[in-house]
């Protein structure tokens, strides 16, 4: 392979429950991307400045280290590995890569080197670690011969690991040789001096530009944002999150429809953690109309070397387009804006809920994202399908007002966004048609990827108000409204949409096939029904409901969700437990127990709806089959008559 290797199962950094990626190395530089998509590094090859091999447990380890003074660590590669991307770089990068090796013996005595931002331990000739100065937040002396290093910890790199480095301490005695002291300083104050022109200490007390008393809804409180040279802080009255740059996936710049705030979400890979609960967006609300003006705590040379053409000295305007600006400047992440969706009333999104919880859906270029909570974003080529689901085609139920938007995913997974104005259904429905994702008929089996459109399931008049079928569904359906689904189950994040693109993809070609059974009307259009007259009512104009369509006896039982099945196994207990909770609160909690369970815990319930979901399939059909005779025979009497 003269262009490059690629080589999979590598893990970024080594943390212990990431996902692995894909790494490639060509002759410009090297390139890993996460499994499944998301956060993608790119390094080129002017930008590296050493590469060094480490044999580690079960694997080798590819240490990478670049002119900005970062340092990626790659693990997982094989020992043929080894050589063969040693000559690659050689013969084609120009790089030799030094080999290291791994101190196992647990001894705590050596000596340190410090290059660059990174403070590596030696036991002899053999590393025994290294940490960043970079995230050093304070360093200080204990007596005359301790050095205190104290670590403020970015709180995404706790995502996926129960344990954090807070603090570390060297003990350096006045006869050591490395760091030479006189009459006036000892050894220990030497590294110390040393230490502290590297580590960024005192920047990091400073920030480049400072938004005070904004409001944050996840995680919900009031902060004051810091923006630095390397980093994101929020400060509140009980929270204090620090965020890399480096973990900043993208920006989203959502204005709210006929509203007095704009939504800026900022998507982490990996996110932060508050307790047990992860955040993997964090959604800002501004004022729309609130004006600002910011001045950078920045040099002019540090602006025409480092952010030339990225940042400017000052900004004004509004605040939400000012904190945007000076954020992608800084963290270099790519902003995405509403599209060409709009809504009936000329809006970016459509009223919805999710989770018992109301919010807006915003139809995006590459995906849909649910805003403010659960902050739900959906890519496009995640979908397996969509389906329209409870759209009364007439009648004076109040549901005929409404349907819902079912999202399901190819991993299973599914989103119900409810109660979507049906006034929205004919945008919605040509959007989505645009955009060629299948429109689905679940109860028909049917779907259309073309311009036709699909067959949807009407409801009886007597529908019940979906204020009150959301109510009752909360015991199945209401989650945590802190977590993320879309990074707490068990699902990779494929990453986030690409920034707005200029224009619509080119409009589906009809399918050949079309299978569905269509009136004239519904064929020559893809307009949604016309709203027409009620009929069945009296002289006197009082409404006749018709009676409620029976359900068939014989019709097999749905599928169980895996939820559901956890819920039957754990309900019992939850209910010995905690005897004098009501039967919402039970739901609660339990739905607070799946959305903190890993993957492998949730693996039996998931195999149970596997199962479930088989044996569905398989009832479905013969009851479909024994339906198709009894009217095949009922058709058949009729014509002996």
């Amino acid at each position: 392979m003269t262009d490059g290797h690629l080589f999979n199962n590598i893990l970024l950094g080594g943390r212990a429950g990431s996902n692995p990626g894909q790494f490639k190395v060509y002759s410009g530089g090297l390139a890993w991307k996460r499994q499944g998509g998301g956060k993608t590094i790119e390094i080129e090859k002017s930008d590296l400045t050493s590469v060094t091999w480490m044999k580690v447990p079960r694997a080798y380890q590819l240490g990478v280290r670049t002119k900005d003074g970062l340092f990626y660590k790659f693990i997982g590669f094989r020992e043929q590995d080894v050589s063969s991307l040693t000559n690659f770089m050689q013969k084609n990068m120009g790089l030799s890569p030094d080999e290291k090796q791994l101190s196992v013996s647990g001894q705590n005595w050596g000596g340190i080197d410090i290059n660059g931002n990174m403070l590596t331990f030696m036991v002899g000739s053999k590393q025994a670690f290294e940490v960043s100065l970079a995230d050093v937040s304070q360093t200080q002396m204990q007596g005359k011969t301790d050095v205190l290093l104290e670590f403020h910890v970015d709180d995404t790199t706790g995502g996926n690991e129960k344990d954090s480095l807070m603090d570390l301490s060297f003990h350096v005695p006045t006869s050591n040789t490395q760091f030479l002291g006189d009459e006036n300083r000892t050894a220990a104050q030497v590294l110390w001096e040393t230490i502290m022109g590297v580590a960024d200490v005192d920047s990091s007390e400073e920030a480049v530009v400072t938004f005070e008393g904004i409001a944050i809804l996840t995680p919900r409180g009031r902060y004051s944002v810091e923006l630095h040279l390397s980093f994101l802080r929020l400060q509140g009255q009980a929270n204090d999150f620090k965020i890399q740059y480096s973990s900043i996936v993208r920006l989203f710049l959502l204005p709210k429809s006929n509203n007095p705030h704009t939504i800026v979400v900022v998507t982490l890979d990996p996110p932060i953690r508050k307790g047990q609960t992860l955040y993997p967006h964090i959604v800002i609300q501004f004022e729309t109309e609130a004006v600002v003006e910011r001045n950078l705590a920045l040099t002019r040379e540090v602006l025409a070397e480092k952010y030339k053409d990225r940042l400017e000295e000052s900004y004004k305007g509004l605040i939400h387009e000012v904190f945007t600006k000076v954020l992608r400047g800084l963290s270099g992440a790519k902003v995405t804006r509403p599209g060409s969706f709009r809504s009936c009333q000329d809006g970016y999104a459509v009223k919805s809920s999710l989770k018992a919880e109301d919010g807006l859906l915003y139809p995006l270029e590459k995906g849909f994202f649910f805003l403010p909570k659960p902050p739900t974003l959906i890519l496009h080529e995640e979908i397996e399908f969509v389906e329209f689901e409870r759209h009364g085609a007439g009648g004076a139920s109040i549901s005929s007002h409404y349907f819902d938007l079912l999202v399901k995913l190819k991993n299973d997974q599914e989103h119900l966004f409810r109660n979507i104005q049906r006034s929205e259904y004919h945008n919605l429905f040509n959007f989505i048609n645009g955009k060629h994702l299948k429109i689905m008929n679940l109860g028909d089996g049917q779907g259309t990827s073309g311009g036709v459109t699909a067959v949807l399931r009407d409801t009886d008049d007597d529908a019940v108000d979906p204020h009150l079928e959301r109510i009752k569904n909360q015991a199945g359906d209401e989650e945590s409204d802190e977590e993320d689904e879309d990074f707490v189950a068990d699902k990779d994040d494929s990453g986030s949409p690409t920034d707005d693109s200029g224009g619509e993809d080119s409009d589906a070609s009809e399918s050949g096939g079309e299978k569905e059974k269509l009136s004239k009307k519904e064929a020559s259009s893809s307009k949604p029904p016309v709203k027409r007259k009620p009929k069945g009512r009296d002289e006197e104009g009082s409404e006749k409901r018709k009676p409620k369509k029976k359900k068939d006896p014989n019709a097999p039982k749905r599928a169980m969700t895996p939820f559901m099945y956890f819920s039957m196994a754990e309900r019992g207990n939850m209910k010995n437990n905690n005897p004098d909770l009501p039967a919402t609160e039970i739901a609660k909690k339990l739905g607070e127990m799946w959305q903190k369970m890993t993957g492998e815990e949730k693996q039996p319930y998931i195999q149970q709806s596997q199962v479930d979901k088989k044996r569905y399939e398989k009832e479905s059909a013969v009851y479909r089959g024994a339906a198709a005779m009894d009217v095949d025979s009922g058709s058949g009497g009729n014509e002996s008559d």
